[in-house]
């Protein structure tokens, strides 16, 4: 195909959430059984987490995986010939042994786990997944089918491309009807974009997988059900009768829950309310079940899925969070996410890359119903918070309702960074994140104030940051006075004494008083420009929240004692970065850096995961040396001489401009060039080698 069908940028998006709300909507009880669900719960309408004491938008390894796969059409440029050994890659460079994206279950229990040691122990794909390789419990878990979605929203109405891709990705991991499962749902999804008859998707699925497979005799039997029953609740317990967990090994089999999945998308793909309701009450791995099923009714009908009824969206707030190595990806949001995928939908259809909204603003509210994650801590009765048109253009509304109750200032902020809630919700993947904006960098807001206000509206930028006792501080700019029926732009550049205060909100505060209404339009926001600032761990608290700022794929980090970096690897390569990759043309300096025990310890830029970046690192034999790591590859781009010794201390550089690298160490200065100009930027930080190193401090400038 070249062309894309009509809608796709909004079933696109509206297929992100139904898989967010259905991943959120579903984690709470996961793993549950039905008769769990109805003892504890009752019939799953809405959203549950409150009553759990729970918050709605956590990590999980469904949204992890689903949204950071996809990039290996990023990261290898391959196109609809993407390969099984290509999406290995990808996990190679994304997944953290042990912290990132899976359930870390063990070897020969946790698929996921079992393949990644696979692949760290060089078996390559489809091998690594293969029931040769695992036997035939492993391969047949569920894994192959829950990250599946993004391969069907980058091929829109296109099945046979979706088929391609999703079967390239499922082999990686899996085997037999895993892989079965996973191709026919991809392919339904995409079908999804030009159809809402279920009975088509479900033969379109069903003509790209073998017919004497066990998913298709699977799905021939719960249609007839359905024709029979005409009660979900009665085909759902036939299901448990004869395709029941009873009856397959392993924690978590693909052949139950594919089962309550088809039979949900039967009985409730009219509309996304009800299959929601059907999916998670049917219990089993819910949160799974739940994100596959949301996202491709949500496909067939667009966003008015989340029309009339229940408000699905409201709370969610196109809030995302991701678990991986890209440390400006984690803290994410459905409208971000829509835009990445279908600028990748784009490229497989030999088309340019959409038109970024808004002069590439971060916050522009582009899409119907958006928010990217903007809310505010006041009572809907005083303050609502809700995208809109003003003046014609998509814009975020601030509507102060004129309560007695309303504070003498609103708040309307989108968070930045990790939520404290995301590190108290203890899951077997830690959250791996960034800040997205830095002390240095400039913001820009565009606002206008509605012509019905009836005074000037007094504005601040705002930003909450974690100080070094991890306790949240509000740091604003000046008022901006914004006359009825104005608009202005308010600029701000985030202040020095943010230093090493990791920032988790950005956003608005408005100035209001009791029973006066009015309405604010934020119709952007953004940040430019490369930050300046001293990384050094705070001496005068616990600082956790610094710590967790970085991604961390070193075997220790200490964070009581010695200088602020100290840290130290056993086996292989570690990385420890901070950043993101709006970090273009820069310079990183390593003070008093140290090279306690081993080499190839160094400096890095550029970092886009654990097998992508710029080093400076010193080298056995009196070297040093500019490296690039691709993937398995470990490409010299310069050495020089340079007689360092273990115990002493050096101030490292490296800057990098366009595809120019330059590392500087005492005396000696070297230069290169990286002729295909892999990586446009990324993250700093520091990479060790089997041994340790230690650093006062990490200096990040932009260049003059």
């Amino acid at each position: 195909m070249s062309t894309l069908p009509d809608g796709y940028l909004h079933k696109i998006y509206a297929g992100v959430l139904g898989k967010l709300i259905g991943v959120y909507l579903g984690r709470p009880f996961e793993n549950w059984t039905y008769q769990e669900i109805q003892k504890e719960l009752g019939p799953i309408h809405h959203y549950v987490h409150k009553r759990l004491n729970l918050p709605l938008v956590v990590i999980d390894d469904d949204v992890s995986g689903t949204f950071t796969f996809v990039r290996a059409l990023e990261e290898h440029g391959s196109g609809a010939e993407l390969t099984p050994e290509e999406v290995g890659k990808t996990w190679l460079n994304n997944v953290i042994d042990r912290r990132t994206i899976f359930w870390w279950g063990g070897h020969g229990i946790s698929t996921e786990h079992t393949v990644y040691n696979n692949l760290k122990n060089g078996i390559q794909p489809p091998l690594s997944g293969s029931i040769k390789t695992n036997g035939k419990t492993i391969a047949e878990q569920i894994g192959s089918q829950i990250f599946i979605d993004g391969w069907a929203l980058v091929a829109p109405g296109n099945p046979a491309l979706a088929a391609r891709l999703s079967e390239a990705a499922a082999r990686v991991s899996h085997d037999g009807i895993a892989v079965n499962a996973a191709v026919l749902w991809a392919v339904m999804e995409s079908e999804a974009f030009v159809s809402k008859d279920v009975d088509h998707l479900l033969s379109t699925g069903l003509s790209y997988i073998p017919s004497d497979s066990l998913i298709a005799e699977l799905i021939k039997d719960i249609r007839a059900w359905h024709k029979e029953d005409g009660d979900w609740e009665k085909t759902r317990q036939r299901i448990e009768d004869n395709y029941g967990y009873d009856k397959y090994g392993g924690i978590c089999h693909m052949v139950p829950n594919h089962g309550i999945m088809i039979m949900s998308l039967l009985y409730g793909g009219h509309d996304f309310t009800h299959a929601m309701h059907i999916i998670n009450t049917s219990g089993w791995d819910t949160d799974c079940n739940s994100g596959n099923v949301g996202c491709l009714v949500a496909i067939m009908h667009s966003l008015s899925s989340f029309d009339g009824g229940l408000d699905w969206r409201s709370e969610l707030a196109d809030r995302a969070l991701i678990s991986g190595t890209d440390n400006g990806y984690s803290v994410n949001d459905a409208v971000r996410i829509t835009y990445d995928l279908a600028n990748m939908a784009r490229k497989l259809v030999g088309q340019m890359p959409l038109e970024a909204p808004k002069d590439g603003a971060q916050f522009h509210f582009s899409l119907p119903g958006s928010t990217q994650g903007f809310q505010s801590p006041s009572p809907p009765e005083v303050v609502t918070v809700q995208h809109g048109q003003d003046r014609g253009v998509d814009a975020l509304g601030v509507h102060l309702t004129g309560s007695a109750n309303t504070p003498t200032e609103v708040e309307v902020l989108s968070q930045t960074f990790t939520p404290r809630e995301a590190i108290e919700v203890k899951r077997d993947y830690e959250m791996m994140a960034s800040p997205l904006i830095y002390p240095g960098q400039r913001i820009s807001a565009i606002l206008t104030s509605s012509a019905k206000n009836t005074s000037p509206t007094s504005i601040k930028l705002r930003i909450k940051a974690y100080n070094s006792t991890d306790e949240l501080i509000t740091v604003d700019s000046d008022r901006l006075s914004l006359p009825p029926g104005s608009e202005n732009r308010l600029e701000w550049t985030i202040p020095s004494t943010l230093n090493n205060k990791p920032i988790q909100q950005l956003g608005l505060t408005i100035a209001a008083k009791p029973q006066v209404s009015g309405t604010v339009w934020l119709h952007s926001l953004r940040w430019d420009g490369i930050p300046t600032m001293e990384l050094a761990r705070p001496r005068d608290g616990k600082a956790q929240f610094w710590q967790y700022a970085w991604v961390n794929s070193i075997d220790k980090v200490h964070t009581t004692m010695g200088p602020s970096f100290y840290l130290a690897h056993d086996k292989g390569e570690g990385i420890f970065t901070h950043g993101t990759r709006d970090w273009t043309d820069y310079s990183v300096t390593a003070t008093k850096l140290v090279v306690n025990l081993g080499a190839a310890h160094g400096v890095v830029i550029r970092a886009q995961g654990l097998n992508r970046y710029y080093a400076f690192i010193f080298q056995a034999g009196g070297k040093v040396a500019i490296v690039k790591t691709w993937d398995e590859k470990k490409i010299e781009l310069a050495t020089g001489a340079f007689e360092w010794a273990l115990d002493q201390s050096y101030d490292v550089t490296i800057t990098v401009q366009g595809n120019k690298i330059v590392g500087k160490v005492g005396d000696v200065e070297i230069e290169a060039i990286d002729e295909k100009d892999s990586w446009k930027g990324g993250a700093a930080g520091f990479v060790v080698t089997e041994g340790s190193l230690s650093s006062a401090s990490l200096k990040i400038a932009p260049l003059r």
